[in-house]
């Protein structure tokens, strides 16, 4: 009987000593997802507009905006930019962009970012 009542708290530590070693890992794991819902909630979003071509030959304009959060300009910049590099690829050339209108610097508002571009042959 008393091999049977030993038998007992050694499975009850063992389950103690295994629930010590996963607590830790459920902690960081909570704290994991709390963060990543947290960066998504500020990541907000970009959209950008088609690009279209100006008065000048050979040079066209997109622009992008997004919202949420403090780093909202680079990411409408970093979008206006893709989209003109994009723009450029599909006809075998390589973006340069001329000049870059930005607007909306405080947070929690809508930033933009507007591209005038030209294509240029890839070397």
């Amino acid at each position: 009987m008393s091999n049977h009542v030993s038998d007992q708290m050694l499975d009850q530590e063992r389950a103690s000593v295994a629930q010590q070693r996963r607590s830790p890992l459920v902690g960081r794991a909570r704290a994991l997802v709390a963060a990543m819902a947290a960066c998504a909630s500020l990541v907000g979003c970009a959209s950008a507009t088609d690009v279209v071509a100006t008065d000048k030959p050979g040079t066209y304009t997109v622009a992008a905006s997004a919202t949420g959060g403090r780093l909202a300009w680079a990411r409408a910049h970093e979008h206006a930019v893709s989209e003109a590099r994009d723009y450029c690829e599909r006809r075998g050339m390589q973006s340069s962009v001329t000049t870059e209108t930005v607007s909306g610097v405080q947070t929690m508002t809508a930033h933009a970012s507007e591209v005038s571009f030209e294509c240029h042959p890839t070397f």
